[in-house]
């Protein structure tokens, strides 16, 4: 435990550590949620010709008078509650088409309008679906839905067995629908949580790859010869130090985030499935359960990463090299995504935050001893596992590049002479 506190102490007296997760507060917590909610995404519109920024400090009240309104549609969201809720848009974008369009949650709508009824698209109308779509020909709701997700699958040649599969999972989602305001979540769950995971990777790159090659940068790896504790268990020490490091730049963003959302959003819609933001998901999840998701796969994740850019710094001398490299790990396979086929880049969504939480929206599946697996059992898993290797390694790889060769005593007077 005295081994642990020392280097734990050591990391956080290192002004790169104080600096990184000051700017991770200030990116993460400040930028991406605080004024996120109150502002930039939030806030009521300006008008509809402004960008992002473009709104008003009001995102509190914003966000409420939304939620209340959703609400006045609320329970089971059925053929005749959607029918109201597309003739009352209708009824206050010819009143108010500013008030329609910032009160609502018209462009997730929209989307269940043309994916739906695309029957009733005017070929060459500027108008939006949901502006001119006759509400009483909105019929079938789940029954269309499920034809949109069967086509969804063959299109993505996910068919027979596998389609099958995917299938039985979907048949676990609770029917009918819960509705509410749909935006909040749908920014909470679908970018949010993932540029957090993404973000953080940065932070732990900084701090964590000068965790063993910061010895070789000081000066400092071959005194490590004439410690008590001997090289094996300072590098332990080194592994859960990363790993507490780690846990506690998480706990910072997860909890800060999901204080700064309970203030502003509170527990409305918690209950709402997934598939109010995407159609086609086969997630048998309701909001908040997505959430505790996709949290859970960004501290897997995080703690496989960190084993990995621990192991990167016992393996190097350099600490630019090593801080190169571990951003590499995460940087380069989301560079050239757009170019790799979909199985090599299904394989690289192993690697520790180069996935995604937000695969609970997708149908990818892994073939594996003649079973198909739905992704996203086996991607909270996985990176995880990579990680508690790679700590192993790095562990083996850095204790022998500092242990002594020939005499020890002798390696040891060598230390002294130098120093003195």
């Amino acid at each position: 435990m005295e081994l642990f506190l020392s280097e734990h102490k050591k990391l956080w007296r290192r002004a790169g550590t104080k600096i990184s997760v000051f700017v991770c507060f200030l990116y993460l917590v400040v930028f991406g949620s605080i004024l996120s909610f109150q502002w930039f995404n939030f806030g009521s519109k300006v008008d509809f010709t402004s960008s992002d920024f473009g709104r008003n400090f009001n995102g509190y009240a914003a966000i409420r008078d939304r939620q209340e309104y959703a609400l006045s549609f609320g329970g089971d969201l059925t053929d005749g509650s959607l029918q109201q809720i597309v003739q009352d848009y209708q009824q206050m974008e010819a009143a108010d088409s500013k008030r329609a369009w910032d009160l609502t949650d018209w462009a997730i709508l929209n989307d269940w309008l043309r994916n739906l009824w695309p029957e009733l698209h005017e070929p060459g109308s500027y108008q939006v679906a949901i502006s001119y779509f006759e509400p009483e020909k909105l019929t079938d709701f789940y029954g269309r839905r499920q034809q949109v997700l069967e086509k969804y699958l063959e299109n993505n040649n996910q068919t027979g067995k596998e389609k099958e599969y995917l299938l039985q999972i979907d048949e676990r989602v609770s029917k009918p629908f819960y509705y509410g305001w749909i935006q909040g979540w749908q920014n909470l769950l679908s970018k949010t949580i993932d540029l957090s995971a993404k973000s953080m990777a940065l932070f732990l790159a900084i701090v964590l790859s000068t965790l063993f090659a910061g010895e070789w940068h000081d000066n400092t790896s071959l005194l490590v010869l004439t410690t008590k504790n001997g090289r094996k268990k300072i590098a332990f020490a080194k592994i859960v130090t990363g790993l507490v490091f780690t846990v506690e730049l998480f706990a910072m963003v997860a909890i800060c985030g999901i204080v700064s959302q309970l203030f502003f959003m509170g527990t409305t819609g918690w209950d709402m499935p997934v598939q109010m933001i995407k159609l086609t998901a086969i997630a048998p999840m309701n909001m908040v359960q997505a959430e505790i998701y996709e949290w859970a796969f960004t501290l897997l994740g995080m703690a496989g990463y960190a084993g990995i850019v621990m192991l990167i710094s016992s393996a190097v001398k350099s600490n630019v090299l090593a801080l190169i490299l571990s951003l590499a790990v995460v940087y380069v396979p989301t560079v050239i995504e757009p170019y790799l086929p979909g199985v090599l880049l299904k394989t690289l969504s192993f690697i520790p935050l180069v996935g995604s939480g937000t695969d609970i929206f997708r149908t990818y599946t892994f073939h594996i001893f003649g079973k198909y697996i739905w992704s996203p059992y086996l991607m909270i898993i996985v990176p995880v596992l990579v990680g508690i290797a790679c700590m192993l390694l790095a562990v083996r790889e850095w204790a022998g590049k500092v242990k002594p060769r020939g005499n020890g005593r002798k390696q040891v007077k060598g230390i002294h002479d130098v120093k003195g």
